[in-house]
C-alpha cells in the first residue's frame, strides 16, 4: 500500500527473538494521537505505530509458527488488516492489545489453513531455536533439573514438545512465558478471562514437563 513504508521493505532473514522477559510499556496516550491521525488518513503516523510495534509482533508470531518466512509475511500482513480495519478501532482497549489480537487471530488462522493442507510438519521445516530461549528452558525443567543434561539436546526436545501444543496452547506459552505478558492483558488479546488464560498455561506447563521427564528425572 503505497504510504505505508515500515510495511513495504523486502523481508530479510532475521535471528530467532530473544525471549522478553517482560512487555515494553506502551505509551497509549502518544499511541491515541497517533491513531487519531492515522484514522484521519495521515499514513505517516500509522508507519510510527508500525516502527513502535514491528518487532514483538514479528516475534509474537514466530513463536507461535516457528517460521521465518511466516513470520515476516504474517507479521506484515498482520499490520496491513490493522491499516483495513483503523477506521472501526473505538478505543476501547490500547492500540497495542489491538493489534496484538489482529495478529494472534490471524496466526492461529493461517496454522489451521497449514494444518488442513497437512497432516504432518517436518522439524526440518521449522526453526523454533528453542536453545536460545533460557528463560522457556527454565520454565519446564524447575522442578527437578538434572545438572548434566544437555543444553542444546533439550532445547530440541524442546522445540519438538512445543510444536505438539495444540495453537491456543503455545498461544499463551508465546504471549507469557516468551513475551512476558501478564494473565490479564493475555485475556484482553485472546478475548477470553484470565481464569482461562491460567488453565491453559497450566496444562501447556504439565504437558512440555511431561513430555520431557526423561531427560528431567
Amino acid at each position: 500500500m503505497p504510504g505505508l513504508t515500515a510495511l513495504m521493505e523486502t523481508p530479510v532473514e532475521r535471528p530467532a527473538p530473544a525471549p522478553a522477559s517482560a512487555p515494553v510499556p506502551a505509551d497509549e496516550s502518544a499511541d491515541r494521537a497517533l491513531v487519531r491521525l492515522a484514522q484521519s488518513g495521515d499514513l505517516g503516523a500509522f508507519d510510527e505505530l508500525v516502527v513502535r510495534y514491528q518487532e514483538r509482533i514479528y516475534a509474537l508470531v514466530y513463536h507461535m509458527t516457528s517460521n521465518h518466512e511466516d513470520a515476516n509475511d504474517l507479521a506484515q500482513e498482520a499490520f496491513v488488516k490493522a491499516w483495513k480495519a483503523l477506521r472501526n478501532f473505538k478505543g476501547d482497549s490500547s492500540f497495542y492489545t489491538w493489534v496484538y489480537r489482529i495478529a494472534v487471530n490471524h496466526t492461529l488462522n493461517h496454522l489451521k489453513t497449514r494444518r488442513s493442507r497437512t497432516q504432518h510438519v517436518s522439524l526440518n521445516d521449522l526453526d523454533f531455536n528453542a536453545e536460545h530461549d533460557p528463560d522457556l528452558l527454565q520454565l519446564i525443567s524447575h522442578k527437578n533439573p538434572r545438572r548434566d543434561v544437555n543444553l542444546r539436546e533439550l532445547g530440541e526436545r524442546l522445540n519438538e514438545a512445543i510444536l505438539k501444543l495444540s495453537d491456543e496452547h503455545r498461544t499463551v506459552v508465546t504471549l507469557h512465558d516468551i513475551q512476558g505478558m501478564p494473565h490479564e492483558e493475555i485475556a484482553q488479546i485472546l478475548q477470553c478471562n484470565p481464569g482461562t488464560v491460567r488453565s491453559r498455561l497450566f496444562y501447556a506447563r504439565q504437558q512440555l514437563q511431561a513430555w520431557l521427564s526423561d531427560l528431567l528425572r
